[in-house]
């Protein structure tokens, strides 16, 4: 861990922290001084990722938590509250694609699924945590969102409806707060290679796509306590 690094001695909660993007921002993260509280459901891909930051010289505290468990996500703030008594950096990286299907046949329990993940989850950590990130000096909140949004997509509903209101209940917080220290934006990470992209996209060449490692510096920036920017949605590519 770098003791001079650009995050030395901040806390940062980033969920979806177990692979892809998330996880790429974790380990960057970690490596700037960060202490990375990751969420995740999958317990595998977590202690994974913790043996990486630890190998690097980093610190993590794993949290292996559905976001669809609203009340858990209560608790985490709570916890956070008793142990450090502020937050400094928000991720609101995970999220699920629902499919890619006519909206006329689009399952109910996918619909609830993907507005539980991608959208009342972030609702339910704003809320949450809001108060600590104001206790921070520097408090930086980013969400991950998608360049769907830009024009509707057939057979994108699901994702696409989400994400467009994540990014209305995002850019609302941040007017909401402009005064404060709390810096809050979105970032389109444009085609990378995860798991999310093979879905949608199973014939791609996921070679031609930068990898998640590639991304993460533009959260690192926006995660930053110089970081100016604020109410944007940022591309990374």
């Amino acid at each position: 861990m770098a003791e001079g690094g650009r995050l030395a001695g901040r806390i940062a909660v980033i969920t979806g922290a177990s692979r892809g993007i998330g996880a790429a921002v974790a380990r960057l993260f970690a490596a700037e001084g960060a202490h990375i509280v990751a969420v995740a459901r999958t317990v595998g891909g977590l202690e994974e990722l913790d043996d990486a930051i630890r190998a690097a010289g980093g610190t993590a505290t794993l949290v292996p938590q559905d976001l669809t468990d609203f009340d858990a996500i209560d608790k985490l703030g709570a916890a956070l509250h008793e142990r450090y008594g502020r937050l400094d950096v928000l991720v609101g990286n995970a999220g699920v694609l629902g499919g890619l299907t006519p909206v006329g046949h689009i399952e109910p329990k996918v619909w609830d699924e993907a507005l539980a993940i991608n959208l009342t989850a972030n609702y339910r950590l704003i809320r949450s945590l809001d108060p600590l990130l104001r206790r921070s000096d520097a408090g930086r909140a980013i969400f991950v969102s998608t360049g769907a949004t830009r024009a509707p997509r057939a057979y994108w509903g699901t994702y696409g409806t989400t994400k467009i209101a994540l990014e209305y209940l995002v850019l609302t917080w941040a007017a909401e707060i402009a005064k404060t220290n709390i810096k809050v934006n979105l970032v389109n990470p444009g085609a990378t290679r995860t798991g999310m992209r093979a879905e949608a996209m199973p014939g791609e060449d996921p070679e031609t796509l930068p990898a998640p490692e590639e991304i993460a510096p533009v959260f690192l920036d926006l995660a930053a306590p110089d970081c100016t920017r604020h109410g944007e949605i940022v591309n990374a590519q």
